[in-house]
Parts: structure tokens; C-alpha cells; sequence
């Protein structure tokens, strides 16, 4: 994006003030991963305080992820009418408000009322942040921002993994959710005071109207580097979210035998991975520009192998092997975000919010329907709850994941190709270039046609 483009530039590029605007978005990342991921460690406990089965409180995790990923692509388009800021805020003010309520509801409906607007709110965070960091940076630093966000966002899980687990124990359910609530209201302050949607005057934004937000949807949708984007976040990202935001837990302690305070410790050990991978993944990402859905397929192997493992072991799973699963694991989340550099370099800026929010929809659908599926299979296998869930029962149920990864795999190989024939027709210099190394070159038509 040039500054004829989008009006007059008022605030350099990887500038201080470019820092400081995603510094502050952040925050409100860190808060909206924390209450996303805020159940995983609650399960059991959220199934005895509601008294429901398996397939009942899979439905936690299930409306939630699917109000979210729903809301991905009117989100895309409502961030390149509305930007950043505001999303950022309605976003926050709606988790805020879902989470102090659940701290407070004890019936199944009224808690599920509190998740679906704590996904709405969820949803609007991410790709807002993700759509800073396109706006403020250059693309030699984007991708390596986008995985940055990703690994700091994934303090919010350690957070829920580690203190909310112990504040569960010993303050009990609603002292420990109202508390996480409040904290939305300070992170509010840094998102007035220092988040501007763009370096840019906002003439361009502004000449959007309503009428093009779906055009905008269906112009991302039909290039293939954002269906391969899409396809790479949904097969890398959702084991780690069906382990981390509601199975994991139950399957440790329930099935594995572990304490509460082990399962927390190794949930903790795979945030940590997961923001060490973010930073060996971005770096690659930028060295091998040309590989990226090979990065993706090289996670994916590596995180099948490792249940594949895991669940074919006779007995309890030892502790080493354990830790193995949770650290490799951990790779799938910043696997998932190189979908969205995919998308990057294949959209204008101006489809950049419909293009992000596409690819963010993947990894929660598939999320969805493996939760499904987990809590289906757990009913059919153990009737009546947490009492009967045993690792015999768990093996089976966490074998559904072999066909979302068959699925996944097999779409991204399909959809490789293509963005790959589309690119070299589309400037067989830049290909070469890409092929090369160069993390700079984008192939897109002007967004006006």
C-alpha cells in the first residue's frame, strides 16, 4: 500500500509509534486468549457444577468455537469498513461482559448464552491485530510479527493453564472468573489512548461502502493462496485447541491418571513450546517464503506421529511421552499462522481484513467438529460423565483426529498447486524471485478489479 493510495502518510512504517500501536493490541489479545482458553481447566469442574454429560459440555467449546468461526468472515469485512480500533473495542467490551456473567450462572442455557458472546467478542481480536501488524510494518517484518502475536497472545493461555487453575482451587468458580472480567477494563485504557488503525490518513477506508464488504468476501475467497491459507490453519491448529480449550484436561487427568496440578504443569509446558516455536517457525517462514505449506505439512506429520504414539501405547502413557506430545503439539498453533502470510501475499490491502478473517475460520471449524465428535464418542463409550471417563474410553475418542488431518492434508496439497500455477501466470519474475528466498513479493490483481 502506497500513501497515494491510502491518503497521506502521518507515522513511518516499523516506526516507534507503529511498536507502541501493536504493543497495545496485544494486550487485548493476551486478555481474549485467556478467556478462550479459561474452560480447559475447568472441565471437569464446569461438568460437576452443571451436572451434564460428555456430548453437554463439549457444547461449551462447540458454541463458542462456532459463533466465532462464523463470525470470522463478516468480521473480515467489517474490519476493511470499520478498522482495527473499534472492532478491537466492541470485541473487548463483549468478553469482558460474557466472562463476568459466567462467573455468576449456574443453569446450562444461561452459561452457553455467556459463551456465545464471549466468541463474538473472541472473534474480532485477532485478525484485528493481525491486520495492524500488515498496516504498520513492512513485509521483511510482517511475518515474523504475525508469529510474535501469536506467541505472546499464548501468555494468555499460560495464564489460564497456571494461576486461574490454582485460583479455581482455592477461591472457587465465581471469584476466579469475576476477577479475570475486571481486567478487561484496564487493558481498555491502552487501547483508547494508544491504538490508531493505520500510518495512513483514512481516505481510503472511508471511501468503502457497505455494498462492497461482500464483493471484498468474494473476491479473497476465490484466490487460491487464501484457500490454501484457510486449509493450512485448519489442519494445523486444532489438535492443540481440542487439547488446550476443553479435552486436554479430562483426557490427563481422567484417562492418564494425572493430578490437576501435573495437568496444569503440562499444559503450561505446551504454551511455553508453542512460543518457542513461533519464533523458529516465523524465522523460517521469512528464510523459506516458497515452503511455507511444506512447513505446514512437516507440523501436521510431526503431530499425528505423535498421538499416533501416545494412543497406541499399551497402558498409561509414560510421563516423557507425555511431555513429547504436549511440546510437539504445541507446533500445530504457529504452524496455523503462516496461513495467514499465505493470504498476505496473495491479497491487496484492501481484501486483507476478508482474507484474514477466511483463513482464521480453518483451524476453529475443524476445532468445532473435532470437540464434536470427541464428546460423542466419549458418551457412546463411557455413559454418564466424568465418573466413567477412563484412557480406554479416551483412545477412541481421540482417534476422530486422523480424519480431519486426512481432510486437511489432502486440501492443502490441492490447493498448493494451484496458488502456485496462479502465481507463476499471474508474474513468473516475482515466482522465480519467491523461489528464491525473497519474502517481499506479493502476487495480486489492484484490489479495483
Amino acid at each position: 500500500m502506497s500513501a497515494g493510495s491510502a491518503g497521506a502518510q502521518r507515522y513511518a512504517i516499523d516506526g516507534r509509534r507503529a511498536w507502541l500501536v501493536w504493543a497495545s493490541a496485544i494486550s487485548v489479545y493476551v486478555l481474549a486468549v485467556f478467556h478462550r482458553t479459561s474452560l480447559g481447566v475447568a472441565g471437569v469442574v464446569a461438568a460437576e457444577r452443571f451436572e451434564i454429560s460428555s456430548s453437554q459440555l463439549s457444547l461449551f467449546t462447540i458454541v463458542q468455537i462456532a459463533v466465532y468461526a462464523g463470525m470470522q468472515l463478516p468480521v473480515g469485512a467489517l474490519l476493511d469498513r470499520y478498522g482495527s480500533k473499534r472492532l478491537l473495542g466492541v470485541g473487548l467490551s463483549l468478553l469482558t461482559a460474557a466472562q463476568l456473567t459466567f462467573a455468576f450462572v449456574d443453569t446450562l442455557p444461561a452459561a452457553l448464552a455467556c459463551r456465545v458472546f464471549l466468541g463474538m467478542g473472541d472473534s474480532m481480536v485477532f485478525i484485528s491485530v493481525i491486520r495492524l501488524v500488515a498496516l504498520w510494518f513492512s513485509a521483511r517484518r510482517s511475518p515474523m510479527l504475525s508469529q510474535l502475536t501469536g506467541l505472546l497472545g499464548q501468555v494468555g493461555a499460560l495464564l489460564a493453564a497456571g494461576p486461574l487453575a490454582l485460583a479455581l482451587t482455592h477461591f472457587g468458580w465465581t471469584p476466579s472468573y469475576a476477577g479475570s472480567a475486571v481486567v478487561g477494563a484496564l487493558t481498555g485504557v491502552l487501547l483508547v489512548l494508544f491504538v490508531r488503525d493505520s500510518p495512513y490518513g483514512d481516505q481510503a477506508r472511508d471511501a468503502l461502502r457497505l455494498r462492497a464488504l461482500a464483493r471484498g468476501l468474494r473476491n479473497a475467497w476465490h484466490v487460491p493462496g487464501t484457500r490454501l491459507g484457510l486449509w493450512s490453519h485448519f489442519t494445523a491448529q486444532f489438535s492443540a485447541n481440542v487439547f488446550s480449550l476443553l479435552w486436554g484436561f479430562p483426557f490427563l487427568v481422567s484417562g492418564e491418571g494425572l493430578s490437576p496440578l501435573v495437568a496444569s504443569a503440562l499444559l503450561m509446558v505446551m504454551v511455553a513450546a508453542s512460543m518457542a516455536f513461533s519464533v523458529l517457525l516465523g524465522s523460517l517462514t521469512v528464510r523459506f517464503p516458497f515452503s511455507r505449506s511444506t512447513l505446514v505439512l512437516w507440523v501436521v506429520a510431526a503431530v499425528v506421529a505423535a498421538w499416533t504414539v501416545v494412543l497406541l501405547w499399551p497402558g498409561r502413557t509414560p510421563m516423557w511421552l507425555l511431555v513429547v506430545l504436549v511440546v510437539v503439539m504445541a507446533a500445530g498453533g504457529p504452524g496455523s499462522l503462516i496461513g495467514f502470510d499465505m493470504a498476505r501475499t496473495s491479497n491487496p490491502p484492501t481484501w486483507l481484513g476478508s482474507a484474514t478473517g477466511i483463513v482464521n475460520t480453518g483451524g476453529f471449524i475443524a476445532t468445532l467438529v473435532a470437540v464434536a465428535l470427541i464428546g460423542v464418542v466419549l458418551d457412546h463409550v463411557a455413559p454418564g460423565g466424568p465418573a466413567k471417563w477412563t484412557l480406554e474410553a479416551f483412545r477412541p475418542a481421540m482417534a476422530v483426529q486422523y480424519l480431519i488431518w486426512a481432510l486437511g492434508v489432502i486440501q492443502i496439497l490441492r490447493y498448493r498447486g494451484k496458488t502456485r500455477r496462479a502465481m507463476l501466470a499471474m508474474d513468473p519474475e516475482g515466482y522465480d524471485a519467491l523461489r528464491g528466498g525473497s519474502s517481499t513479493v506479493t502476487f495480486h490483481r489492484p484490489s479495483g478489479l
